[in-house]
C-alpha cells in the first residue's frame, strides 16, 4: 500500500508536464492553458480532444486524502452531507448528486450559452448522455433521450420513460405517450423498482468521496466568487423520488424584459460548463465529477471499485470521456472488498482503454460519435419538434420518433412538456442573433425560421406575450427606413444563412448502398418511426453515415420583388402581434367588439368641409394643442391598458412599426404616380400615429421626426391630386379600397384611439382650393412639429426640404387665386369697376407669395424666392389691367392707379434680380425675370403712348416718361444673347426703336418753334428708324413690320423735302429716300417667300396641320402697305424726274444725271402700267416690284449713295 501511494504520488507532475497542461480550469484561474487544447495519443489511435471550461462554480481543486487501509466505508464519515469550507457552497453538488440527468438540464445551458446554440456547436447535453449513447453498441441497456434542434444544434435529454409514466398517471400530461408505448413496445409495461444493491454502491460512494476530503490535505482558502449561489442542498435529492419534471411551462410575466426569468424550472444545475471539441464535433457539456488535485496532483479523478468486479468495457469508457472531457490526466481509482478500502492505483487517461478486461478502441468511439452525429443532425430536422430516440432493452435496434407529430394526432397538442422550453429557446437565440443583426445579415433566414417555429408552437391564448414579441421581431426584419438598401442586399440574404431548416421544409431520409434508414421487417413496429438504426453494430463502422452528415443550407430570406410585398409582410406579422395584444387585454366593460371585416363609418366629412379653410383652422390648432400636450406625457388609452405593462410597450412598438410600413407604402405609391393609393396608405400611417400619440407616455423626439415626414408626405400627396384633377374618378376609386388586412389593423386602433386626429389632412377632396389649402396646412404642421424640439437643427435637410414644399404650395395657391381673379377680369363686361371678389382674390394671392417668399429667404433659396418676387410682380400687372377698364375706350387714358401697380411690379422684378445676384447663379430665371421687367416697362410705355393722360400731364412730360419707360425696356431686352428668347427680344428692340423713331417723327410734324429741339428730334427719329430697320431685318417672320418702318421713313424724307428750298437739297433727300425704297427689296422678298410657301403647301402636304406652319403672312395688311409702296414710289420717280429735267435745262448736260433720269422714267412708266392692270395678282404685283427695285439699284447706282 505504501509502494503505491509513494508510487502514485510521484508519478503525475512529470505526466502532465509532457502533455502540456492538462490541468482543469477553474474560475479563478486562466483559460489559457486549455485553450492550447490537448492532442491524446491514446491505445496507439490519435484521437484530438480538446476542452475549455466556459463555467465552473467549483472552487480551487483540493488534495484528496488517500484513506487507511482497511477503512470500513459503510460507516458515514463526520462531515457525510455537510456543507464543506474546502468546497464551498458547491461542495453538496459535486459529492451528492446523482448521475441521472434532469430532463431540462440542457435548455439551462443553452439558456447561459446563447451565443453558442444555433450556430457554432453541434450538441449540447449532459456528460451522462453523451456517454450513453457513445456506449449504445457496447451496452445491451436502454436508451431513452428527447432530442431537439435549434438551427444546427441538437440539445439532447433523456426521457425518463418509467418516471413520465408515474407521472402521467398523476397529471394526465404524456398519456398520449403512455399509450403508444404501450401499443408499440411494451404492452405489459409496469414500473421497475431499482434493487437494495443500487442503493448499497450509491450510499458507500457518497461516504468514500466525504472521507476523501476529510484529511488535512492541502486545502486552499475558500473563494467567495462562485458565480452563482446555490443552496447547500439544493441538488440533495433523493433518487427514490427521481428527477423533478416542471408541470407544463407557463410564460413569466416578462420574457423580453426579464431573460432569468424565462428559464424559471430550467436552470443550469452543472458545476461546470465545458465546450469539447472531440475530433470535428463541438459540444457543449455539464458534468458534475468530483475532480482533486493540488500539491504535486494537477487534477485526478477519483473513482471507488469492487475488487471482487473487474472493470469492464463499459467502466472503461465512461472513466475514459469522463477524463476527456473535463481534461484530466489522471484517474485515481480506491479498490474495496465490502465496503473495506483495500489499496489505491493512479492510471493516465491514455492507458484507460488499454485495461484488462476493459480493452476498447479510441478510434472506434470516434465513429460511433460521428456515426450517430450524422443520423441525428440528418432526421431531427425540423425545429421545434421533440425527437424520441428509443432503444428497448437487449435490443439492437435504435429508433427516432418525431413525438411533435405523434402529440398532435391527439386533442391537446400541447400536452408536450417539452414545446414550451423549446419555444423559449427558439425564442432567445432569435434575439441573441437580432443583438446582432446589423453585423451579419445573412442571418435574417434563420432568426426568421427560428421565430416561426417559436410562434408555431405556442399556443396563441395562453402565451400571447412572446407570440407579440415575436412577431414583432419578425417585422423588424425587414428595414422599412432602408429600402434601396434592402434590395441592394437581397442577394446575400439569399445564401447560406445558416445550417438550418425552415418550418416548411422536410428532409426525406437519405439512405446509403447498406438500406441503413430502410424500415424494419415489421411495419406494425415501424411505421410511426422518422428513422431507424437496424443494428447498434453498424456505428461503429467508420463513416457509415458520412454521406449524409453535412446539413444541407436553409433558411432563405424570403425574396420582396418590390417595396409593396415588403411592407405587406411587416403588416402582416405587426397584425397577428397586435392580435396577440389585444386578446391579452381583460376589461369588465368590455362592449361588443366590432366586426373587423366591417370598415368603422368615420364622421368627420361634414366637420371638415363644414366652413371651409376656416374649418380646416380650427382643426390645425386643436392639433396643435394636442401635439404640445403630449410634450407633457398625457394618456388615454381606451382599452384600458396599464402604462408600462407588456401589453403597453409591444403595442407602442407594433403600432409604430405598421405607421413606418404605410408610410413607405404611401411612399412606393406616390413614386408610382398612384395618388389616391398613396393618401389612403398615408391615412392609415397618420392613423397609426395618432393611437401611439394616445397611448405614448413620453414622446421621443424620432417619433415626432416620423411624424413631420409623414405630413410632409401628406402633403406632397395632396398637391399631385390638386394637381392631376382630371384623373379623380380613379384616385377615388383607390383611395376607398382597402384589404382586410388593414380593416383588422385599424380595428386594434380604435380600441385605443377614434384615429381622427388627422382627418383634416387624409380627406379627399374634389375641390382644388381646399386640395392646396390641406397640403399648406400639411406643410405647416410638419414645420411646426420641427419647432416643439430641437428638432429643426438635429434634422437640417428635413427641415429645408418642409420649407421648400411649404413655399412651391404656397406659390401654388397664389397662382390659382391669381388665375381666378384674372379669369373674372376677363368676365367682367357690363361693370367697368374693380369687384371686391377681385379685390379679395389679390389679397389672398398677394397673401400666399409674400409667405412663400419668406420660406425661401429663411433657407437662403434665391431662385425660388426670385421666382416668387415674379410671381407677385405678375399680380401687380393684372391688378393694373384691372383698373385700365374705368371710362369709355375713346375717351380712356393712362390712369393713376395702372401707373402705381405697374411701378409695384417692376419693383418686384428687380427684387427678384437683387435676389438672385448675377445672372450665373440661375441664367434661366435671371433671363425670365428681365424679361418680364422689359415687358412691364414696355406696357406701360405703350400704355403712356397710346392712351395719353392728356388731361394730366404735359405732352412733353408723357414724351418723356416714353422714352425713359422704352430705354429701360431696352436695357432689360437682351437681344444679344443667343437663346430661344432672342427672336422675341430682337422684335421687341425693333418695335421699342420704331415706336420711338414714330414719336419723334410726331414729335417733329407738330412742334413750331424751337429749332434747336426740332433738329434733336430729326436726329432722334432718324436714329431710331435705322436701329428698328437693322433688328427687322435680322428676323425672317416680321417683313410686313420691316416694310411699314421703311415706309416711315420714306415719309420721314417726304416731310424733310418740303422744308427744303434748294432743288440740290430736295434731289438729294429725293436719292436718299429712292435708296430706302430699293432697300426694301429684302422685305418683299420674304413676303414672296411666305407667298410661295403658301400656294406650295397645299399640293404637297394636305395633311399637315396649320399649327406646325409658320404664322401665315396678314394678306390685308400686305396688300394695303403694297399700295401705299406702290403710290410713294410712284410720287418719287415723278418727282425726281421733274427735279432731274428742270436742272438739266438749266445746267450743262451731266451724263449720270442723264441715266438716272432715263432709268427713272422707264421704271416710272412700267410702274403706272403695272398699277393700271388690275387684274394682277399680289404674287405678279411683289415680282414686279423686286425686278423694278433691281433695276432703279442698277441704273441709280452711281447716283444714290
Amino acid at each position: 500500500m505504501g509502494d503505491s501511494k509513494e508510487a502514485g504520488a510521484e508519478a503525475p507532475p512529470a505526466g502532465a508536464a509532457a502533455r502540456g497542461g492538462l490541468s482543469l480550469l477553474t474560475q479563478g484561474e486562466s483559460e489559457e492553458p486549455a485553450a492550447q487544447g490537448s492532442a491524446l495519443f491514446l491505445g496507439g489511435n490519435e484521437v484530438k480532444s480538446r476542452a475549455v471550461v466556459k463555467y465552473s462554480s467549483a472552487p480551487p481543486r483540493t488534495a484528496f486524502a488517500r484513506l487507511e487501509e482497511k477503512t470500513d466505508l459503510k460507516l458515514p464519515p463526520a462531515n457525510w452531507l455537510r456543507e464543506s469550507a474546502k468546497l464551498g457552497p458547491a461542495g453538496t453538488t459535486i459529492l451528492g448528486n446523482s448521475k441521472k440527468s434532469k430532463p431540462f438540464s440542457s435548455f439551462g445551458m443553452a439558456y447561459d450559452f446563447i451565443d453558442s446554440v444555433g450556430n457554432d456547436v453541434d450538441v449540447v447535453s449532459d456528460s451522462e448522455n453523451i456517454k450513453k449513447l457513445l456506449k449504445i453498441p457496447y451496452s445491451k441497456s436502454h436508451v431513452s433521450m428527447a432530442v431537439h434542434r435549434v438551427g444546427r444544434t441538437l440539445l439532447l435529454d433523456e426521457l425518463d420513460i418509467q418516471e413520465l409514466f408515474m407521472r402521467s398517471s398523476q397529471t394526465g400530461d404524456w398519456t398520449w405517450l403512455k399509450e403508444f408505448y404501450q401499443r408499440l413496445i411494451d404492452q405489459k409495461w409496469q414500473r421497475k423498482k431499482k434493487s437494495k444493491e443500487h442503493w448499497y454502491q450509491k450510499a458507500i460512494l457518497s461516504k468514500f468521496l466525504y472521507y476523501s476530503i476529510n484529511g488535512d490535505g492541502a486545502a486552499q482558502p475558500v473563494p467567495a466568487a462562485a458565480e452563482r449561489q446555490e443552496s447547500p442542498s439544493s441538488d440533495q435529492t433523493n433518487d427514490s423520488q427521481g428527477p423533478s419534471w416542471p408541470a407544463p411551462f407557463e410564460m413569466p410575466s416578462s420574457v423580453s424584459e426579464d431573460p432569468s426569468a424565462s428559464s424559471q424550472g430550467l436552470k443550469n444545475d452543472f458545476v461546470r460548463n465545458i465546450l469539447w471539441t472531440f475530433e470535428d464535433i463541438h459540444m457543449l457539456v455539464g458534468s458534475n465529477m468530483p475532480i482533486f488535485g493540488g500539491g504535486r496532483y494537477p487534477a485526478v479523478s477519483l473513482r471507488l471499485r469492487d475488487n471482487n468486479k473487474p472493470i469492464n468495457v463499459l467502466t472503461g469508457i465512461d472513466y475514459w470521456l469522463d477524463n476527456l472531457i473535463c481534461n484530466v490526466p489522471e484517474l485515481v481509482m480506491c479498490f474495496h472488498v465490502n465496503g473495506i478500502v483495500q489499496k489505491y492505483e493512479m492510471i493516465k487517461t491514455e492507458e484507460i482503454p488499454n485495461l484488462e478486461n476493459s480493452n476498447f478502441s479510441t478510434k472506434v468511439i470516434k465513429d460511433i460519435a460521428q456515426n450517430i452525429l450524422s443520423f441525428l443532425k440528418s432526421n431531427c430536422t425540423k425545429e421545434g419538434h421533440t425527437y424520441w430516440l428509443f432503444k428497448a432493452s437487449g435490443s439492437d435496434i435504435v429508433k427516432l420518433y418525431d413525438l411533435t407529430t405523434l402529440c398532435e394526432e391527439t386533442e391537446d397538442k400541447y400536452q408536450n412538456p417539452f414545446t414550451m422550453p423549446v419555444a423559449i429557446l427558439l425564442y432567445k437565440v432569435a434575439c441573441n442573433m437580432m443583438m446582432k443583426k446589423n453585423q451579419n445579415k445573412k442571418h435574417y433566414g434563420t432568426i426568421r425560421t427560428l421565430l416561426l417555429n417559436c410562434v408555431k408552437l405556442l399556443d396563441k391564448s395562453r402565451h400571447p406575450q412572446i407570440i407579440a414579441s415575436a412577431n414583432y421581431m419578425l417585422s423588424e426584419l425587414f428595414q422599412l427606413d432602408e429600402p434601396k438598401k434592402e434590395e441592394s442586399s437581397e442577394s446575400p440574404l439569399n445564401e447560406n444563412s445558416d445550417e438550418s431548416y425552415s418550418e416548411e421544409e422536410e428532409e426525406m431520409p437519405d439512405s446509403d448502398e447498406n438500406g441503413s434508414y430502410s424500415t424494419g421487417s415489421d411495419p406494425s413496429d415501424d411505421n410511426k418511426a422518422v428513422a431507424i438504426i437496424k443494428s447498434v453494430g453498424e456505428l461503429s463502422v467508420p463513416e457509415k453515415y458520412k454521406s449524409i452528415h453535412q446539413i444541407r443550407p436553409s433558411c432563405a430570406f424570403p425574396v420582396c420583388h418590390d417595396t409593396e410585398e415588403r411592407c405587406r409582410l411587416v403588416l402582416s406579422y405587426v397584425l397577428e402581434g397586435l392580435k396577440s395584444v389585444d386578446s391579452s387585454i381583460k376589461k369588465e366593460s368590455d362592449l361588443p367588439a366590432a366586426d373587423p371585416n366591417t370598415p368603422i363609418p368615420l364622421k368627420y366629412e361634414d366637420e371638415s368641409t363644414r366652413g371651409g379653410p376656416e374649418g380646416l383652422e380650427k382643426q390645425m390648432a386643436l392639433f396643435l394643442d394636442k401635439m404640445g400636450s403630449l410634450q407633457k406625457g398625457n394618456y388615454s388609452s381606451q382599452s384600458g391598458m396599464i402604462p408600462g405593462s407588456w401589453q403597453h410597450k409591444m403595442k407602442l412598438q407594433l403600432i409604430l412599426k405598421s405607421s413606418k410600413a404605410y408610410y413607405v407604402l404611401s411612399d412606393a405609391a406616390m413614386s408610382l404616380q398612384k395618388y389616391g393609393r398613396a393618401l389612403r396608405y398615408i391615412k392609415l400611417a397618420l392613423q397609426s400615429h395618432d393611437t401611439y400619440c394616445c397611448l405614448c407616455t413620453n414622446m421621443l423626439s424620432e417619433v415626432l421626426l416620423f411624424l413631420s415626414q409623414y405630413l410632409t408626405l401628406c402633403g406632397d400627396i395632396q398637391l399631385m391630386l390638386a394637381q392631376n384633377a382630371n384623373n379623380r374618378a380613379a384616385h377615388l376609386e383607390e383611395f376607398n379600397y382597402q384589404t382586410k388586412e388593414d380593416q383588422e389593423i385599424l380595428h386594434s386602433l380604435h380600441k385605443e384611439s377614434s384615429c381622427q386626429g388627422f382627418a383634416w389632412a387624409t380627406d379627399l377632396s374634389t375641390d382644388l382650393e381646399s386640395q392646396l389649402s390641406v397640403s399648406c396646412k400639411c406643410y405647416e404642421a410638419a414645420n411646426e412639429i420641427l419647432q416643439f424640439s430641437d428638432l429643426k437643427s438635429q434634422n437640417p435637410e428635413h427641415y429645408v426640404q418642409v420649407l421648400k414644399r411649404m413655399g412651391n404650395v404656397r406659390n401654388e395657391i397664389g397662382v390659382f387665386y391669381m388665375n381666378q381673379a384674372a379669369a373674372l377680369q376677363s368676365e367682367r363686361v357690363v361693370s367697368k369697376s374693380v369687384s371686391a371678389a377681385e379685390q379679395q382674390l389679390w389679397k389672398k394671392s398677394f397673401s400666399c407669395f409674400e409667405k412663400g417668399i419668406h420660406n425661401f429667404e429663411s433657407i437662403d433659396d434665391a431662385t425660388n424666392a426670385a421666382l416668387l418676387l415674379c410671381n407677385t410682380g405678375r399680380l401687380m400687372r393684372i391688378c393694373a389691367q384691372a383698373h385700365c377698364g374705368a371710362g369709355d375706350e375713346f375717351k380712356r387714358e393712362f390712369s393713376p392707379e395702372e401707373g402705381l401697380y405697374y411701378n409695384k411690379a417692376v419693383d418686384y422684378y428687380l427684387k427678384a434680380l437683387r435676389s438672385l445676384g448675377t445672372r450665373d447663379i440661375h441664367p434661366a430665371v435671371w433671363d425670365s425675370v428681365n424679361w418680364e421687367l422689359s415687358t412691364t416697362y414696355f406696357t406701360m410705355a405703350t400704355l403712356q403712348q397710346d392712351y395719353a393722360p392728356l388731361s394730366r400731364k404735359a405732352q412733353e412730360q408723357i414724351e418723356k416718361e416714353v422714352s425713359e419707360a422704352m430705354m429701360k425696356s431696352l436695357k432689360y431686352c437682351d437681344v444679344d444673347s443667343v437663346s430661344a428668347r432672342q427672336p422675341l427680344c430682337q422684335y421687341r428692340a425693333a418695335t421699342i426703336h420704331h415706336r420711338l423713331a414714330s414719336m419723334y417723327h410726331s414729335c417733329l410734324r407738330n412742334q413750331v418753334g424751337d429749332e434747336h429741339l426740332r433738329k434733336q428730334h430729326r436726329v432722334l427719329a432718324d436714329l431710331h428708324y435705322s436701329k428698328a430697320v437693322k433688328l427687322f431685318q435680322l428676323l425672317k417672320d416680321a417683313p410686313c413690320e420691316l416694310l411699314r418702318v421703311q415706309l416711315e421713313r420714306v415719309a420721314f424724307a417726304e416731310f424733310q423735302m418740303t422744308s427744303q428750298n434748294s432743288n440740290v437739297g430736295k434731289l438729294k433727300t429725293l436719292s436718299g429716300a429712292l435708296d430706302i425704297m430699293v432697300r426694301t427689296k429684302h422685305a418683299f422678298q420674304l413676303i414672296r417667300k411666305e407667298l410661295v410657301e403658301e400656294f406650295d403647301q397645299p399640293k404637297s402636304d394636305e395633311t399637315t396641320p396649320a399649327a406646325e406652319s409658320s404664322p401665315s403672312l396678314n394678306r390685308e395688311e400686305v396688300v394695303k402697305l403694297l399700295s401705299i409702296f406702290e403710290s410713294r414710289l410712284s410720287f418719287l420717280l415723278l418727282q425726281s424726274i421733274k427735279l432731274l429735267s428742270s436742272t438739266k435745262k438749266k445746267t450743262s448736260s451731266n451724263i449720270e444725271e442723264d441715266v438716272v433720269l432715263k432709268t427713272n422714267k422707264q421704271i416710272y412708266s412700267q410702274l403706272l402700267r403695272a398699277t393700271a392692270n388690275k387684274n394682277a395678282t399680289l404674287l405678279e404685283r411683289i415680282d414686279l416690284l423686286i425686278h423694278l427695285l433691281d433695276q432703279l439699284a442698277r441704273g441709280s447706282g452711281g447716283a444714290i449713295q
